[in-house]
């Protein structure tokens, strides 16, 4: 298993005026100074007890750093031949077109049939690690029922580079959604927190008070007999079902999500009957990663990737343009 391991350090006399990141790969010989970096960056570490997040800040005398990280605990992730998509691949970096059903990484209940287990078996020990032992080589992560594209990283500076991308907004994600009824406006964007559902741990939540900041914006591409909408959203930050929850704040739910959209009834009688039955017989939420933009770490050229809809999300599309 992995379990959160805590180090604490306090500084001495002789580090004064040292970098934080240095400081603290100093006294984790075992750990990269890129992995470091990336925790300090992802809310990992503590200074003086207080949250810290800024690796160039000069150490002082006496300061008191506090850093959890995951550490491997007797776990073996196993190899396993499980098929998905490549729409790029060179020695630094994959993007890969998930298929909905494909959880990312283990987790309980689920050790072997992940996309970890999958590109272990096709990548061998040349993923990153920063993420930790569960989850080498990803960057960012797509719920179990979202298809579409993903980076995922073949070293840790690959790895690092990305994720400074992505924590200053660099990289553009876009998603397509079917959605119940017609959001209000026809386009903008959704700024509103987003924390643990204080009812229901497990689920994500707006927050009125507290959670992170979150920014969704989203357009619409046709609409149906405004009983439907096909929404283009984009990210602008990258939270935990943060589209299926921004757009049930509007009452707008993904079709087909079957944890955030349970309990709403909606009157699907303004569509053809074909329609109907496609939408309601949707195994999933109907959300795709459609395309993702970034600049590659080593090139640093400007990289755009497209994928198609998959079968299910066509299928029904098809029934809407009766």
């Amino acid at each position: 298993m992995e379990g959160l391991v805590t180090h604490r350090f306090v500084v001495e006399e002789e580090f004064a005026k040292v970098r934080a990141d240095k400081f603290l790969a100093l006294k984790l010989p075992d750990i990269s100074r890129s992995k470091i970096k990336f925790l300090i960056d992802n809310n990992c570490a503590l200074l003086n007890n207080q949250p810290f997040a800024n690796c160039s800040y000069k150490v002082l005398a006496n300061d008191e750093f506090t850093l959890k990280i995951e550490e491997k605990r007797g776990i073996s992730i196993p190899a396993r031949a499980i098929s998905f998509d490549i729409v790029y691949e060179d020695e630094y970096l994959l993007v890969i077109n998930k298929p909905a059903g494909l959880t990312v990484h283990p987790g309980a209940g689920n050790h072997d049939n992940t996309l970890v287990n999958a590109l272990l078996e096709y990548c061998g020990d040349t993923l990153s690690s920063i993420s930790g032992e569960a989850r080498p080589g990803i960057v960012h992560r797509l719920d179990k029922d979202t298809s579409g594209l993903m980076m995922v990283a073949k070293n840790d500076i690959i790895h690092t580079k990305l994720a400074e991308q992505l924590a200053a907004r660099q990289i553009k994600r876009v998603y397509h959604a079917l959605v119940y009824g017609v959001p209000c406006p026809i386009a903008g964007k959704i700024i509103a927190n987003i924390g643990r559902s204080k009812k229901n741990h497990k689920l994500m939540a707006v927050m009125r008070t507290g959670g992170k900041n979150a920014i969704t914006h989203y357009r619409i591409l046709n609409n149906f007999s405004d009983t439907v909408c096909l929404l283009e959203c984009t990210l602008e930050t990258g939270r935990t079902h943060q589209i299926r929850v921004h757009l049930l704040s509007k009452r707008n739910p993904i079709i087909g999500d079957r944890t955030y959209a349970k309990g709403y009834n909606f009157n699907l009688s303004a569509l053809p009957h074909e329609a109907q039955e496609a939408l309601n017989g949707l195994k999933r939420q109907a959300l795709h990663a459609t395309s993702i933009t970034f600049v590659h770490p080593v090139t640093c050229e400007e990289m755009k990737f497209e994928c198609n809809y998959p079968n299910d999300i066509n299928n029904v599309l098809k029934t809407l343009f009766i």
